[in-house]
């Protein structure tokens, strides 16, 4: 090796190893800059909030209400509803916030945040229900006739007309011949007062023939007298000075029967008192301000009274605040053939059956047969089997959480007994290639269990990604607590994708 070819390989691998640490250096001052590379508009998600409105009454005007936040969906990712950017309510309570209620992916009514509170150290929000906006009807038949007739009366052709006044000739030129523009004073039209329908109309009155001779002094100190036939034309009148008589006073006044002389008269009616007064003794003035006790509107603002604990008549609805309109995608499914529903609804009951461990009592024995020396030719028919346990508070929904999806089978249900024994079950699943039932979820649980395992009840199905597909949303109820859990159901499983904070809203009545 030359030593020209080792002094350009020394000065290549120096120039690297420089290369190398000033790229070293540049990598923390990189990661440290304070700016964000801001996507374009259609890249970039917008936020949507999920919560859920509970209230007690009818539907549209309840007794009471609130609405619990579960997740606000920013940037792609969920986020807790109940603390995501607090100051110091969260942002999806923030005061004027519209929420639209659904129930099974259809508008329900709108539900608006007044103001916030916290319950047992979880915020909820309180505001007023309002029904949907109500469409424009559409046009009859004999509607859109009649306007059709009218837009082929008119003409496009803009046509320009000329207003008419009263001192026009009658063949519609102003003036006569005053169009000709010789000067002459018989040409300028008629100089005849304005009629009385147009009183705003300005009215030129010709000079005097007096100021024609030349002598500019009189025509300057006589003025053309008014016409008595115009009723809006000003008169100025002479004030009387002090030094003449009374008589002359009285003259040059002007006269008391004038009806549009102004006059000044202290109004003897009394304003009239829309405030509440009530009498006081050894008090004579009335407009003496009173304290009276009574009820503070909040600012005027009409509350629904706030919601406590869990009543067990207590209604619940998805609640989704989202600043793009998206598209109504209800969630039911429509089932080709209806007798398929019956036999999945009855297997999957059997199979809550069996989780809750309600089986069928055996039936009682049969009396031994008498011995008798006559025989029957009929044979005793056989006795019928027992009657299926009951399943309280059984709930099943059909979703198609998804266009072109299958259907998913949600059963929720508990048995008959003290709170304590009571026991719980939650089952999802899905019709397989043969139709029978594929279990996808199973929870099953008891009261004495409730801070372990909690109870899963179904709320309904959401959109909480904003990607047209539906997830399951749940309410995981404790003895003491509960949170909201979303269920994606996807490839023949079912993931849980988002647990909301847990929060204490007291515990459940035993009734």
């Amino acid at each position: 090796m030359s030593l020209r070819k080792a002094k350009v390989i020394a000065l290549f691998a120096r120039t690297a190893v420089l290369a190398g640490a000033g790229l070293l250096f540049a990598l923390p001052a990189w990661s440290q800059y304070p700016g964000q590379v801001t996507k374009s508009g259609k890249e970039t998600p917008e936020l949507r909030s999920i919560a859920v409105l509970e209230w007690t009454g009818e539907a549209g005007k309840p007794k009471a209400s609130r609405l619990v936040p579960v997740a606000v969906l920013d940037g792609g990712q969920l986020q807790d509803g109940g603390i995501y950017l607090a100051r110091p309510e969260p942002l999806a309570l923030t005061g004027e916030v519209e929420y639209e209620l659904e129930q099974n992916g259809k508008p329900t009514g709108l539900f608006d945040i007044k103001n916030t509170g916290q319950e047992q150290g979880s915020w909820v929000g309180y505001g007023a229900w309002k029904p949907l906006p109500a469409a424009r009807p559409k046009p009859s038949q004999q509607e859109l006739a009649r306007t059709r007739i009218d837009d082929d009366a008119q003409s496009d052709v803009p046509v320009l007309h000329r207003k008419h006044h009263a001192d026009d000739a009658p063949g519609g030129e102003a003036g006569g011949s005053g169009g000709s523009g010789s000067g002459g004073g018989s040409q300028t039209g008629s100089t005849g007062p304005a009629p009385a329908s147009d009183p705003d109309r300005p009215t030129l009155h010709k000079k005097d023939s007096s100021s024609d001779t030349g002598d500019a002094s009189a025509s300057s100190s006589s003025p053309a007298p008014a016409p008595d036939t115009d009723p809006d034309r000003p008169t100025l009148h002479k004030k009387p000075s002090s030094d003449s008589s009374g008589s002359d006073t009285r003259a040059a006044s002007a006269p008391a029967n004038d009806p549009d002389r102004p006059v000044l008269k202290k109004s003897k009616k009394k304003p009239e008192d829309i405030g509440r007064v009530d009498s006081l003794p050894q008090v004579t003035d009335p407009d003496r301000p009173r304290l009276i006790r009574g009820k503070a509107n909040g600012n005027n603002l009409n509350v629904i009274p706030s919601l406590m604990g869990l009543p067990p008549d207590m209604q619940q609805a998805v609640a989704v605040s989202d600043a793009r309109s998206r598209p109504e995608h209800p969630w039911s499914y429509t089932w080709a053939n209806p007798d398929d529903e019956t036999k999945m609804k009855s297997e999957l009951e059997e199979m809550a059956r069996d989780a809750l461990g309600l089986k069928p009592l055996p039936p009682p024995p049969a009396p031994a047969p008498r011995r008798t020396t006559v025989t029957r030719k009929n044979a005793k028919p056989a006795t019928a089997p027992p009657a299926p346990a009951p399943l309280m508070d059984e709930q099943f929904r059909v979703f198609e959480l998804a266009y072109g999806s299958g259907a998913t089978l949600v059963l929720t249900a508990r048995t008959d007994a003290p709170r304590a024994q009571m026991k719980f079950v939650t089952l999802v699943a899905q019709p397989d290639l043969y139709g029978n039932v594929l279990m996808l979820l199973k929870s099953v649980t008891d009261g004495a269990h409730l801070d372990e395992t909690p109870r899963m009840r179904l709320v309904d199905a959401v959109d909480a990604m904003a990607d047209n597909r539906g997830e399951l949303l749940f309410e995981l109820r404790g003895a003491t607590q509960r949170q909201f859990a979303l269920y994606r159901v996807l490839r023949g499983r079912a993931e849980k994708l988002f647990v909301s904070g847990g929060g204490e809203y007291g515990t459940e009545s035993k009734e």
